[in-house]
Protein backbone atom coordinates (compact mmCIF):
# COMPACT_ATOMS: atom_id res chain seq x y z
CA UNK A 1 0.00 0.00 0.00
CA UNK A 2 1.25 3.49 -1.14
CA UNK A 3 2.45 5.75 2.04
CA UNK A 4 0.59 8.54 2.45
CA UNK A 5 1.41 12.05 1.63
CA UNK A 6 1.40 13.82 4.57
CA UNK A 7 1.09 16.92 3.39
CA UNK A 8 1.41 19.15 0.17
CA UNK A 9 2.99 22.37 0.37
CA UNK A 10 1.57 25.33 -2.51
CA UNK A 11 4.45 25.56 -5.33
CA UNK A 12 6.54 28.19 -4.06
CA UNK A 13 10.06 29.65 -4.51
CA UNK A 14 12.54 26.89 -4.06
CA UNK A 15 15.07 27.19 -6.92
CA UNK A 16 18.21 29.94 -6.20
CA UNK A 17 17.14 33.11 -5.09
CA UNK A 18 19.12 36.12 -6.48
CA UNK A 19 19.00 39.33 -4.15
CA UNK A 20 17.30 42.10 -4.94
CA UNK A 21 17.42 45.80 -5.63
CA UNK A 22 17.68 47.57 -2.27
CA UNK A 23 14.66 49.20 -0.61
CA UNK A 24 15.85 50.42 1.99
CA UNK A 25 18.34 53.36 1.48
CA UNK A 26 21.57 51.39 2.90
CA UNK A 27 21.41 47.66 3.11
CA UNK A 28 17.71 47.12 1.78
CA UNK A 29 15.19 44.19 2.85
CA UNK A 30 16.10 40.50 2.62
CA UNK A 31 13.66 39.58 0.06
CA UNK A 32 14.90 38.09 -2.98
CA UNK A 33 18.00 36.77 -0.53
CA UNK A 34 18.41 33.36 1.68
CA UNK A 35 20.13 33.11 4.67
CA UNK A 36 21.45 29.96 7.89
CA UNK A 37 21.12 30.52 10.97
CA UNK A 38 25.05 30.98 12.91
CA UNK A 39 23.91 31.92 16.07
CA UNK A 40 20.69 31.76 19.08
CA UNK A 41 20.40 33.44 22.09
CA UNK A 42 17.95 32.73 24.04
CA UNK A 43 15.22 29.36 23.32
CA UNK A 44 18.05 27.52 20.97
CA UNK A 45 16.64 24.95 18.15
CA UNK A 46 15.30 21.56 19.41
CA UNK A 47 17.78 19.30 17.39
CA UNK A 48 20.45 22.08 16.79
CA UNK A 49 19.11 23.46 13.35
CA UNK A 50 20.19 25.30 11.98
CA UNK A 51 16.94 27.66 10.61
CA UNK A 52 17.39 28.33 6.88
CA UNK A 53 14.54 31.13 5.21
CA UNK A 54 14.25 31.93 1.75
CA UNK A 55 13.06 35.42 1.14
CA UNK A 56 11.33 35.50 -2.63
CA UNK A 57 8.05 37.35 -4.65
CA UNK A 58 6.21 37.95 -1.39
CA UNK A 59 7.03 34.60 0.58
CA UNK A 60 9.31 33.26 3.44
CA UNK A 61 10.76 29.34 2.71
CA UNK A 62 11.33 28.33 6.80
CA UNK A 63 13.49 25.36 7.71
CA UNK A 64 14.55 24.42 10.83
CA UNK A 65 16.03 20.51 10.54
CA UNK A 66 12.18 18.79 10.72
CA UNK A 67 9.51 20.17 8.34
CA UNK A 68 9.17 23.03 5.72
CA UNK A 69 7.34 26.29 6.30
CA UNK A 70 6.04 28.84 4.35
CA UNK A 71 4.10 31.95 3.52
CA UNK A 72 3.43 35.17 2.82
CA UNK A 73 6.05 38.00 4.16
CA UNK A 74 6.22 41.65 4.01
CA UNK A 75 8.52 44.15 6.00
CA UNK A 76 6.69 46.34 7.73
CA UNK A 77 9.31 48.90 8.74
CA UNK A 78 11.18 46.99 11.68
CA UNK A 79 8.84 44.75 11.47
CA UNK A 80 8.85 40.92 9.95
CA UNK A 81 5.33 40.46 9.06
CA UNK A 82 3.96 36.87 8.20
CA UNK A 83 0.67 35.04 7.44
CA UNK A 84 -1.03 31.93 6.04
CA UNK A 85 1.59 29.86 7.19
CA UNK A 86 1.35 26.35 6.07
CA UNK A 87 4.01 23.41 7.32
CA UNK A 88 4.40 20.17 6.08
CA UNK A 89 3.53 17.31 8.29
CA UNK A 90 5.95 14.57 8.37
CA UNK A 91 7.66 12.99 11.57
CA UNK A 92 10.78 13.79 12.40
CA UNK A 93 13.39 12.34 14.59
CA UNK A 94 12.70 12.91 18.67
CA UNK A 95 15.41 15.34 19.04
CA UNK A 96 14.32 17.37 16.44
CA UNK A 97 10.22 16.74 16.89
CA UNK A 98 9.87 20.62 19.03
CA UNK A 99 11.68 22.34 15.74
CA UNK A 100 8.63 23.17 13.80
CA UNK A 101 7.01 24.63 16.79
CA UNK A 102 10.21 26.45 17.46
CA UNK A 103 10.31 28.02 13.79
CA UNK A 104 6.88 28.28 13.61
CA UNK A 105 6.36 30.37 17.05
CA UNK A 106 9.55 32.62 15.47
CA UNK A 107 7.75 33.36 12.06
CA UNK A 108 4.50 34.21 14.02
CA UNK A 109 5.91 36.33 16.77
CA UNK A 110 6.14 39.47 14.37
CA UNK A 111 9.88 39.15 14.93
CA UNK A 112 12.09 42.53 14.70
CA UNK A 113 14.45 42.24 11.70
CA UNK A 114 17.67 44.32 11.16
CA UNK A 115 19.52 43.52 8.12
CA UNK A 116 23.47 44.36 7.98
CA UNK A 117 24.93 44.10 4.62
CA UNK A 118 25.39 39.75 4.56
CA UNK A 119 23.81 39.79 8.67
CA UNK A 120 20.64 39.24 9.24
CA UNK A 121 19.31 39.52 12.95
CA UNK A 122 16.19 38.29 14.01
CA UNK A 123 14.39 39.06 17.69
CA UNK A 124 11.37 37.62 18.71
CA UNK A 125 9.93 34.56 20.78
CA UNK A 126 12.47 34.80 23.42
CA UNK A 127 15.16 34.23 20.77
CA UNK A 128 17.86 36.58 18.87
CA UNK A 129 18.88 34.75 15.93
CA UNK A 130 22.04 35.73 13.68
CA UNK A 131 21.88 34.47 10.43
CA UNK A 132 24.09 34.42 7.63
CA UNK A 133 23.58 35.32 3.62
CA UNK A 134 23.24 31.58 2.24
CA UNK A 135 25.91 32.40 -0.54
CA UNK A 136 28.47 33.06 1.96
CA UNK A 137 28.03 30.37 4.62
CA UNK A 138 27.07 27.82 1.89
CA UNK A 139 28.10 28.24 -1.26
CA UNK A 140 27.23 27.13 -4.36
CA UNK A 141 27.89 23.38 -5.47
CA UNK A 142 28.78 21.81 -8.48
CA UNK A 143 25.97 20.64 -10.07
CA UNK A 144 28.60 17.83 -11.95
CA UNK A 145 31.02 15.93 -9.66
CA UNK A 146 28.62 16.24 -6.45
CA UNK A 147 26.34 13.47 -5.10
CA UNK A 148 23.08 14.93 -4.64
CA UNK A 149 19.63 13.35 -2.97
CA UNK A 150 16.50 13.99 -3.04
CA UNK A 151 14.70 15.40 -0.05
CA UNK A 152 11.43 16.83 -1.88
CA UNK A 153 9.11 16.06 -4.75
CA UNK A 154 7.64 18.66 -6.98
CA UNK A 155 4.23 18.09 -8.59
CA UNK A 156 1.35 20.11 -9.92
CA UNK A 157 -0.55 20.25 -6.91
CA UNK A 158 2.52 21.33 -4.81
CA UNK A 159 5.57 20.33 -2.84
CA UNK A 160 5.61 16.93 -1.53
CA UNK A 161 7.55 14.89 1.57
CA UNK A 162 7.15 11.55 2.67
CA UNK A 163 8.16 9.05 5.20
CA UNK A 164 9.07 6.50 2.47
CA UNK A 165 11.22 9.50 0.06
CA UNK A 166 13.12 10.29 3.77
CA UNK A 167 13.65 6.03 3.80
CA UNK A 168 14.97 5.66 0.52
CA UNK A 169 17.20 8.57 -0.37
CA UNK A 170 17.45 8.69 -4.05
CA UNK A 171 20.25 9.82 -5.55
CA UNK A 172 21.84 11.52 -8.66
CA UNK A 173 25.16 12.19 -9.35
CA UNK A 174 26.61 14.08 -13.06
CA UNK A 175 29.67 13.52 -14.17
CA UNK A 176 31.98 16.39 -15.82
CA UNK A 177 31.52 14.31 -19.08
CA UNK A 178 27.70 14.01 -18.62
CA UNK A 179 27.07 10.40 -17.33
CA UNK A 180 24.55 10.10 -14.50
CA UNK A 181 24.63 7.37 -12.06
CA UNK A 182 22.38 6.94 -8.84
CA UNK A 183 19.14 5.44 -7.74
CA UNK A 184 15.53 5.68 -8.29
CA UNK A 185 14.63 4.74 -5.20
CA UNK A 186 14.72 1.04 -5.94
CA UNK A 187 16.90 0.32 -9.14
CA UNK A 188 19.92 1.41 -10.00
CA UNK A 189 19.92 5.00 -12.13
CA UNK A 190 22.47 4.90 -15.24
CA UNK A 191 22.61 7.12 -18.49
CA UNK A 192 23.66 10.26 -19.70
CA UNK A 193 22.76 13.94 -19.42
CA UNK A 194 23.32 17.42 -21.88
CA UNK A 195 24.50 19.59 -19.37
CA UNK A 196 24.47 23.65 -20.08
CA UNK A 197 26.62 25.68 -21.77
CA UNK A 198 27.95 28.61 -20.48
CA UNK A 199 25.92 29.10 -17.18
CA UNK A 200 22.66 28.08 -18.32
CA UNK A 201 20.22 26.19 -16.70
CA UNK A 202 18.73 23.20 -19.33
CA UNK A 203 19.56 19.81 -18.85
CA UNK A 204 18.32 17.15 -20.43
CA UNK A 205 18.36 13.59 -19.35
CA UNK A 206 18.66 9.91 -20.96
CA UNK A 207 18.49 7.69 -18.68
CA UNK A 208 17.73 3.61 -17.73
CA UNK A 209 16.84 1.63 -14.67
CA UNK A 210 17.15 -1.84 -13.31
CA UNK A 211 14.49 -3.78 -12.92
CA UNK A 212 14.08 -4.78 -9.42
CA UNK A 213 10.63 -5.17 -7.72
CA UNK A 214 10.15 -3.04 -4.80
CA UNK A 215 7.30 -2.34 -2.04
CA UNK A 216 4.49 -0.37 -3.50
CA UNK A 217 5.16 3.01 -1.92
CA UNK A 218 9.14 2.93 -2.94
CA UNK A 219 8.02 1.68 -6.63
CA UNK A 220 5.27 4.79 -6.65
CA UNK A 221 7.86 6.83 -5.62
CA UNK A 222 10.61 5.40 -8.05
CA UNK A 223 7.44 6.19 -10.57
CA UNK A 224 7.82 9.66 -9.44
CA UNK A 225 11.39 10.46 -9.79
CA UNK A 226 11.78 9.20 -12.85
CA UNK A 227 8.90 11.70 -14.10
CA UNK A 228 10.83 14.21 -13.06
CA UNK A 229 13.91 13.26 -14.63
CA UNK A 230 12.22 12.70 -18.08
CA UNK A 231 14.63 14.68 -20.77
CA UNK A 232 14.18 18.46 -20.49
CA UNK A 233 14.75 19.79 -17.23
CA UNK A 234 15.80 23.36 -16.03
CA UNK A 235 18.44 23.14 -13.05
CA UNK A 236 19.46 25.66 -10.00
CA UNK A 237 21.66 25.31 -7.65
CA UNK A 238 21.50 27.70 -4.28
CA UNK A 239 24.24 26.37 -1.81
CA UNK A 240 24.23 23.22 -1.21
CA UNK A 241 20.28 22.37 -2.89
CA UNK A 242 19.92 21.43 -6.40
CA UNK A 243 16.58 22.12 -8.38
CA UNK A 244 15.40 20.28 -11.33
CA UNK A 245 11.95 21.40 -12.89
CA UNK A 246 10.53 19.11 -15.67
CA UNK A 247 8.25 22.25 -17.72
CA UNK A 248 7.51 19.04 -19.66
CA UNK A 249 4.91 17.72 -17.43
CA UNK A 250 4.73 20.32 -14.22
CA UNK A 251 7.30 17.94 -11.83
CA UNK A 252 10.36 18.59 -10.37
CA UNK A 253 13.16 17.48 -7.45
CA UNK A 254 14.76 19.29 -4.91
CA UNK A 255 18.10 17.83 -3.85
CA UNK A 256 20.67 18.33 -1.31
CA UNK A 257 24.38 17.89 -1.53
CA UNK A 258 25.70 15.13 0.32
Amino acid sequence: MSAPVLRVLPLLAVAALAACSSHHATTGDPMGRSFVSTGISGTPIPGGGPLTLAFADGRVTADAGCNTSTGAARFDEDTLVVTDLATTLLGCTSGKSGADDWQTGLLRSSPTWKLDRNTLTLTGNNSIVTLKDKKIVEPDRSLTGTAWVVTTLIQPQGLVRTATLDQVRPTLTIAADGAVTGSAGCNRLTGTADLPDNGGSDVTFHLATTRMACADDVMQLEGQVLQALDGHTTATVDGNTLTLRNPGNGTGLVLRAE
